[in-house]
Formats: structure tokens, sequence, C-alpha cells
């Protein structure tokens, strides 16, 4: 990172200040940023105990205006449910050849989709692809016989997020070149999620803080006053 760069972009973030969705896009947007169209992303830091199992904030979404990738959709099917995941466009189809190829080391794609009926192989590999958030699951969508829709998803762009230890969800809403007004669209829909997967164990505040940044470019804080209400009419 360009020091001088960096320098920059920490004068235009005030020291100690929570921002609302609206400003803290814009002072996004007005950071200097690197040569290569990075990805914005979002920290959630929420007010749950993930220790506990009736604790834990999990889910997925279809960002209005997707993530700028191109994404590499795995489906485990057999026979009809083959051809079905085939015609709605996935990369790669297949069972326990596939199944083989990822134990060889193969991790060619990005999402992973599997039919009810596939799981109990598709748990061979569970080591390889749970570490790496790939693990199909029916929370998320990715367990189902509804091939189609599941994969026309994941092509619009449907994130996954799940609370870390420490309390906090990491999740990317987009990438710089998508400008603040599709950000802050991608944004509001993410939170829209996190605020309906507050378990109802929860107590207190929820969202704590929410902190949005560029892979290179400082990080801006949010006002999470602002969320208050929307908690409210979930809780």
């Amino acid at each position: 990172m360009s020091s001088k760069r960096h320098r920059q972009n920490l004068t235009l973030v005030k020291p100690g200040q929570r921002y609302n969705v609206e400003e803290a896009f814009s002072i996004l947007e007005s950071f200097k940023g690197p040569k290569f169209d990075e990805t914005i992303n979002v920290a959630f830091r929420l007010g749950v105990d993930p220790k506990q199992s009736d604790q834990q904030v999990r889910g997925a979404t279809v960002l209005p205006n997707g993530l700028g990738n191109k994404t590499r959709v795995l489906v485990f099917a057999k026979g009809a449910k083959a051809t079905e995941a085939q015609n709605a466009g996935a990369d790669f189809v297949g069972a326990e050849d596939l199944v083989e190829k990822i134990n060889g080391g193969w991790m060619d794609f990005d999402k992973v989709i599997a039919t009810p009926d596939m799981m109990v192989a598709v748990s061979k590999v569970g080591k390889i692809l749970g570490p790496r958030g790939l693990m199909p699951n029916p929370k998320t969508g990715t367990v189902t016989n509804d091939l189609n829709k599941a994969i026309g998803e994941e092509r619009k762009g449907k994130i996954e997020f799940r609370v870390e230890k420490a309390g906090i969800v990491h999740a990317p809403i987009g990438k710089r070149s998508f400008g603040k007004q599709k950000l802050r669209e991608n944004f509001l829909a993410l939170l829209d999620q996190i605020v309906k997967a507050k378990p109802s164990t929860s107590k207190g505040t929820y969202i704590r803080s929410v902190t949005i940044s560029g892979a290179m470019t400082p990080g801006v804080r949010l006002d999470s006053n602002q969320f208050q209400s929307a908690e409210g009419s979930e809780a």
C-alpha cells in the first residue's frame, strides 16, 4: 500500500466519528484507491455469544447488484437432476467422480450446491469444503432439489454469512467500480438479512458496530444507532 495514499485517505475520516449510511459510502467513494478494482467489505460486530448454539447467526442473501465476479458453480447431482443442473448453467456437475477430484486437490470452483440424496457422498469431502465455507447447507439454500433457483441465485450474486468466534460477520458487498449507490443497495440488502437472522435469545444491542472498507483503504465506521429501529421491528 502506498503510505502517501493511505495518509491522504485517513484525512477524510475523522477520528472517533460515526457516520450515517449516505455519508459513509460517500467517503468510501472519495478515497483514492489502488489500480485494481478492489472489493468492498463490511464487518458487523454483533451482540451475540457464538459459543452458544442458540445464538448462531447464519444465512444468505442475493445482493441486488451482485458482486462483480464470475461465480463458478459446482453441483453434486445424479440422473435427471444432473441434467437440470447442466441446463441451469452449472459449471461442473457430477457425483462420486467430483468427490475423487476434490480429494485429489482440485478446487477450481467458487460455490457448491447439492441435492439432498447426494449429501452422503459430499460428506466425504466435508473436511476440505467446510473450512473454506463451501459445504452445502439447507440453511443457505445450497442443499436443495430446486437446482434452477439455487444456481440462478449464485449467478446473480448470492452471498452467505456466518458469525465468527468473536461475534463478527464479515462479507463482501461488491466492487469499488459499482459506485456508492449500488454498494449502498447491496449493503442494505445484507443488513436486512442480518437483522432478520437475530437470535431470539440475543439480549441488549444486537448490531454493536459496522465498518465498511476497501481491500486497500481505511475503514469507515457507521453510527449503529441508526439501525436500532430496524432491530426492534424484527424482535
